[in-house]
């Protein structure tokens, strides 16, 4: 389904082919009944009433989409005669999601097993990112470069941007939370694109990335030890190999009883609903210039808020990298992302422009994760742990190998040792027994399918509160359920 109307997607492809084909169709709707329902959008216009506040108010889509809907199905009726009531909903259906979606971009948009999709233009076709089958080429061709231009700026009038001759560059959001960037024509010399970076309904959690075999339950227990005991970790890694997906997993960590603030340009991060958490959002200046708030100022905000953690989409900048690490410097546990191919660069990235931070200041940082996508696999993992060691250099205790596909330990933990004996009171022993512990229950978790956000975060939870009788239930395989919640039976 495609918002009400039903659709078949087929992937399949021909031996001349060098990519696959995505093929979507729609039942019942040929190319004649879109040419007459194309001819009555301007008597719906024409219809509906509406505010400025309606079209752009998130929380009134629906009552917006029912008053569509209404006046839609009238001119079904009076146009359509003949049609039984299931028709003449799949038309109206169509016609409103033509009027208030993105067209025929709205199947792409909808599939949950794609995470991008783009249009180059109006010459060649829409093209998507599929999770298993990687690049593939639609069946859809939008008609000119005045429909592409005319789906840029219908997403973007609905947040307040525009997308101009004057300025042929925009970066907006649509209402599910994915991420749009378009470009016009002659900036983008083939005509004008569309990017959209889809926005996972399901948030990632570490469950589901130990399914998939992004990184191993020693790794994950590791990263849990370094959360539990408040010590700041970068998480770094390349466009699109899962640097966000990958902080978001490893949100659920957090104790209940912490305050968590994010910060992001866009709203990608979930965390469990039990937590304290306030989400903040940058936003970008309105046509004149004016209202703009930066990641900088919510970073300075944020720390007059008392936050036990603080998230931070990514570091860009070197004022904020300077606030990042003087929050760290004065007690707060940060965690961000970073590009970076690996930890070493990670480490030059930051000493160097345009973040350039002092290399003294980086004993602040516990550790950098590297995520990694292997692009002919299409398979995402987690490349590197490394430790921060005094001066800033680092050492790497844990590496991905390719040929085995595993996770493979490199060194013995060093300064990460030394900062949970001092702050944690842990001996060597016990830290190897707390992974292992750790390792059980995540085992334990990945075993019982407990993969959601919510039922993670209270695992996790139950754990921190009572871990004896959380160790009892993963001990005796006991499956989960809600009801042994936070507070036990």
């Amino acid at each position: 389904m495609a918002g009400d109307i039903p659709v078949s997607v087929r992937i399949w492809q021909l031996k001349k082919d060098f990519v696959p084909r995505y093929d979507i169709g729609v039942r019942g709707l040929g190319e004649g009944t879109r040419i007459v329902l194309n001819t009555l959008r301007g008597e719906l216009i024409t219809d509906v009433k509406l505010d400025a506040d309606e079209l752009m108010n998130p929380k009134l889509i629906e009552q917006v989409k029912s008053k569509f809907e209404d006046k839609a199905l009238k001119l079904i009726d009076k146009h359509f005669l003949s049609l039984s009531d299931d028709a003449k909903k799949l038309l109206a259906a169509y016609l409103v999601q033509n009027m208030l979606g993105l067209g025929d971009l709205e199947t792409p948009i909808h599939d949950e097993n794609l995470e991008e999709i783009v249009v180059n233009g109006a010459t060649e076709p829409v093209w998507v990112f599929h999770k298993k089958h990687g690049w593939c080429k639609t069946n859809l061709i939008l008609k000119d470069e005045e429909t592409v231009y005319e789906y840029a700026a219908s997403i973007g009038r609905r947040v307040g941007r525009q997308i101009t001759v004057l300025s042929p560059l925009m970066d907006a959001t649509l209402m599910d939370g994915s991420r749009v960037n378009a470009t016009l024509h002659p900036i983008s010399v083939c005509g004008n694109t569309i990017t959209i970076r889809k926005f996972s309904k399901n948030p990632w959690t570490i469950t589901a990335m130990l399914e998939r075999n992004s990184l191993s339950p020693e790794s994950a227990a590791l990263t849990w030890l370094c959360m539990q005991n408040e010590l700041s970790l970068l998480v770094s890694g390349g466009t699109a190999s899962g640097k966000t997906s990958f902080l978001n997993a490893i949100s659920c960590f957090f104790p209940a009883t912490h305050r968590i603030i994010t910060i992001e340009d866009t709203s990608e991060l979930t965390l469990p609903k039990h937590m304290q958490w306030v989400p903040m959002l940058t936003r970008q200046p309105n046509p004149e210039g004016k209202g703009e708030v930066t990641m900088l100022d919510l970073l300075v905000n944020a720390l007059r808020q008392r936050p036990d953690r603080l998230l931070v989409g990514e570091i860009r900048r070197q004022r904020e990298a300077e606030v990042l690490f003087e929050a760290m410097h004065t007690g707060h546990s940060v965690y961000a992302t970073v590009h970076a191919d690996n930890a070493g660069d990670t480490i030059t990235r930051l000493i160097n422009p345009p973040i350039n931070i002092p290399k003294s200041m980086l004993d602040a940082l516990s550790g950098v994760i590297v995520q990694f996508r292997h692009r002919r696999l299409g398979i995402r993992r987690m490349l590197e742990f490394a430790e921060i060691l005094r001066g800033g250099d680092i050492n790497v205790i844990a590496r991905w190998d390719l040929k085995t596909d595993s996770i493979k330990e490199i060194n013995e933990l060093s300064v990460l040792a030394d900062t949970l004996s001092l702050y944690a009171g842990m001996t060597r022993k016990e830290i190897v027994d707390d992974i292992a512990e750790k390792t059980k229950v995540l085992k334990w978790m990945l075993k019982n399918h407990i993969r959601d956000v919510d039922n993670v975060g209270l695992v996790i939870a139950r754990y921190y509160r009572t871990p004896a009788e959380m160790m009892e239930i993963v001990n005796r395989d006991e499956p989960w359920s809600e009801e042994l919640g936070i507070y036990g039976k």
